[in-house]
């Protein structure tokens, strides 16, 4: 059978500009890519307690099936009570990942008639679930008040619920919403604004517990989702809001109904990640690595081609996708795993070489990393 020309044209065309996805296998290198920031994914600690713990499970291996039928059991509602306890929300609702989550809430609640106002950084999975949507949406410009009341004031007409959608750290720049800001002004105008904590779960916050918690903006906001493929080392997320909302999306999001129930082993590892974050130093050590990282940026006097970020996010923009791709080649033979970031992915003229900065990264390699891209730069 031969392969749709189409098809095939448009994987050429990757191929010609350089954007060609490929798989890799290598982790050995000295991590600036990944982000477990926080090095759960390799805690022997979790890794044990979730072992000890599975040998009193029936189930082990699967679940059998989606949580309406019988894939719910009883550490499902466990770990949704801990979570929202945790969390400080009247509910949660487990997904099988933030993907997941994304698209479930936002295919499922904003309605036809509704209006979606997002920023226009938000993550492929937000746009996805947008899209998915009967509701009418309109992006507006990253992290711009000012454009978001100009979208307002043109969409605005006889909608009858409007959604905001942000993220509390946006995972390609790594800079922060203004939520303070936003929640104002949500709540001046009727908004319901929804904040995707994914890349501020277990960074930010007391124990992690994210930006909003830091701000003391949690109860006011319609929905939050904080995913565990990150700082939490594991796979899955959850929405948090009003009890009225988890009911709502048990019986109409698509992506929980009609899928098969995340794993009791995955649910241990939430249950006992979320543990580990009530009593780590490893935020704080991710804080501290953060910093030495902006330090030695100045130290190279590489200021002026990395993005403002006090995340562990730092993105370096200063070349074209040809020498970006040749400066991160060469940092993959000195045994240093930072990726290049092309179109589609970020918007074209905006290509980055992105460093995630973990808790165990040492003074050293954080050093070298930034000596080398000086020297090759």
């Amino acid at each position: 059978m031969v392969f749709p020309n189409n098809l095939s044209q448009k994987l050429k065309a990757r191929v010609e500009n350089g954007s060609l996805r490929q798989l890799s296998v290598e982790h050995d290198r000295v991590d600036f890519s990944s982000n477990d920031y926080l090095g759960f994914s390799r805690s022997q600690k979790i890794h044990e307690n979730v072992l000890n713990h599975t040998s009193q499970l029936a189930n082990i291996n699967g679940s059998t099936g989606s949580r309406l039928l019988t894939g719910n059991f009883d550490l499902h509602e466990e770990v949704e009570g801990e979570l929202a306890r945790f969390f400080e929300a009247e509910s949660a609702l487990l997904f099988n990942s933030g993907y997941d989550a994304n698209i479930g809430l936002l295919s499922s609640v904003p309605q036809r008639g509704d209006l979606i106002l997002y920023d226009e950084l938000c993550h492929a999975s937000i746009r996805d679930g947008i899209r998915l949507s009967n509701a009418t949406s309109h992006g507006f410009k990253h992290n711009s008040i000012e454009d978001l009341s100009k979208k307002l004031l043109k969409s605005k007409s006889d909608h009858r619920e409007i959604y905001l959608v942000v993220e509390a750290v946006y995972s390609m720049d790594g800079d922060q919403a203004p939520l303070v800001d936003l929640v104002e002004f949500s709540e001046k105008l009727g908004l319901r604004l929804i904040v995707d904590e994914a890349h501020s779960t277990g960074v930010f916050g007391e124990n992690g517990k994210g930006l909003l918690r830091m701000l003391h903006l949690q109860e006011r906001v319609f929905a939050r989702v904080h995913t565990f493929g990150k700082a939490m080392g594991c796979h899955g997320a959850a929405v948090m809001g009003e009890a009225a909302l988890r009911n709502y999306l048990i019986n109409f999001s698509r992506s929980f109904i009609y899928t098969t129930a995340m794993p009791l082993h995955n649910v241990l590892c939430i249950k006992y990640a979320l543990r580990e974050l009530s009593s780590t130093n490893e935020i704080d050590l991710l804080h501290s690595n953060i910093l030495e990282f902006k330090r030695h940026v100045t130290r190279y006097e590489l200021d002026n081609y990395f993005l403002e970020s006090s995340s562990p996010i730092q993105s370096y923009l200063a070349a074209p996708s040809d020498r970006l791709r040749s400066i991160a080649a060469k940092l993959l033979k000195e045994n240093f795993d930072a990726r290049p970031i092309f179109t589609p992915t970020v918007p074209e003229g905006k290509e980055r070489i992105r460093f995630c900065v973990h808790s165990y990264n040492t003074s050293e390699e954080i050093k070298e990393i930034l000596f080398l891209l000086s020297t090759f730069a």
